[in-house]
């Protein structure tokens, strides 16, 4: 199943998460920094939800409350919410 969240407080505009089961299949960040998003959504793939939000919930930018792996674990809450995981 397909997933879209819309980013709040970050440079990319949104996150597109394939999911199967509770298994995260493919993660796109649309917009924000290309090497840094890519890297993100690579080492999330193929994990399960709750290991990929354990590792990139907090994470903050700077000094901005939030950052592009801060906002996956958000949108990966919203999934298992959503879903039922």
């Amino acid at each position: 199943m397909q997933y879209t969240y819309k980013t709040k407080g970050v440079c990319s505009r949104s996150i597109v998460v394939d999911m199967e089961g509770d298994i995260i299949r493919k993660v796109e960040f649309i917009g924000g920094c290309p090497g840094n998003t890519q890297g993100v959504a690579r080492l999330s793939e193929n994990r399960p939800i709750d290991e990929v939000i354990a590792i990139v919930d907090g994470i903050q930018c700077g000094p901005k409350p939030t950052s592009c792996p801060d906002q996956l674990a958000k949108a990966l809450k919203q999934i298992k919410a959503e879903a039922g995981i």
